[in-house]
């Protein structure tokens, strides 16, 4: 698999999850396992600029693709994020990180979400709440989603 840019090769047991692969067989533990169950987003991971939840995806599905962790990325976003405060602890920030990443695209790619006022509108105004829909996957225990917001809107611009 291609991960962070390099090829990897893995001899992992069907079943291995690709959050598994990624942390204890290639050592890249910035993503992080939350819930193990996809319900917390600190797994976020982008395959082919996509974000997944990597606890949910089994690694031998991605043989063949290209893999981004929060150890790969280098994105202006990231100090967005410090700027504006948009992590406490740090546990989901990886997970935050990846999942704008990806939410950004999708809303570059004209994608509206569950909120979007009107679906064929040529543009969908990034507002707080349309980013507090489209990244409503990622929980952050310490509630620093104010920032993680200003951080995203700051980012879209």
């Amino acid at each position: 698999m291609r991960v962070n840019g390099s090829m990897e090769k893995l001899d992992l047991e069907p079943r291995v999850s690709l959050l598994d692969a990624l942390r204890e067989h290639l050592g890249l533990t910035g993503t992080k396992k939350g819930c193990d169950q996809g319900a917390c987003g600190a797994c976020t991971v982008l395959v082919d600029g996509e974000r997944i939840s990597s606890c949910l995806a089994l690694a031998v599905q991605y043989a063949d693709r290209d893999i981004t962790t929060i150890e790969g990325v280098e994105d202006p976003i990231q100090q967005s994020f410090v700027r504006h405060d948009g992590f406490q602890c740090g546990y989901c920030t990886s997970g935050q990180i990846c999942s704008a990443i990806g939410m950004l695209a999708e809303h570059a790619a004209g994608a509206p979400s569950a909120v979007t006022g009107h679906l064929a509108a040529e543009q969908i105004d990034l507002t707080p709440e349309e980013i507090r829909e489209r990244m409503s996957g990622n929980l952050c225990r310490c509630g620093a989603y104010n920032g993680i917001v200003a951080a995203i809107q700051e980012s879209s611009r």
